[in-house]
């Protein structure tokens, strides 16, 4: 078994922000469009989701972002079942960060999802909407 039998694709790329309503005008110049914005409570960010064809772009306020090249905080995978795939990256010893499945109320009935580091810092970030 591997991760691809689990997941669908890319699911979103995560872009943190200084000012979210200065990164959303800036895409939508590029064609995006805004298809969902929310709060995240827990974490007291703005958070909003943009797409421009099959790309999934999440913006969130967290007024720590770094402005600089190479600024992309995460990619997020696309899964069928976040339990399976967490075991799956569990038993590979790929959970460096140790993380658990988290919940977040975004979209229509939430999301569940982990994070894992990659060997040059990236984040990789498996997501399953409920």
């Amino acid at each position: 078994m591997n991760t691809k039998t689990y997941t669908t694709g890319v699911q979103h790329v995560g872009i943190p922000t200084n000012n979210i309503e200065e990164t959303i005008a800036f895409y939508e110049k590029l064609g995006f469009e805004k298809v969902f914005e929310t709060v995240n409570e827990a974490a007291n960010e703005k958070v909003a989701f943009l797409k421009h064809g099959t790309l999934v772009m999440e913006t969130y306020e967290n007024r720590a972002a770094v402005l600089k090249a190479g600024a992309i905080d995460h990619v997020a995978l696309d899964v069928k079942d976040i339990e399976e795939v967490y075991q799956y990256i569990n038993e590979q010893g790929l959970n460096t960060t140790k993380d658990t499945i988290h919940f977040l109320p975004f979209w229509e009935n939430g999301v569940r999802f982990f994070t894992i580091e990659g060997p040059n810092k990236e984040k990789i970030e498996f997501s399953q909407y409920l």
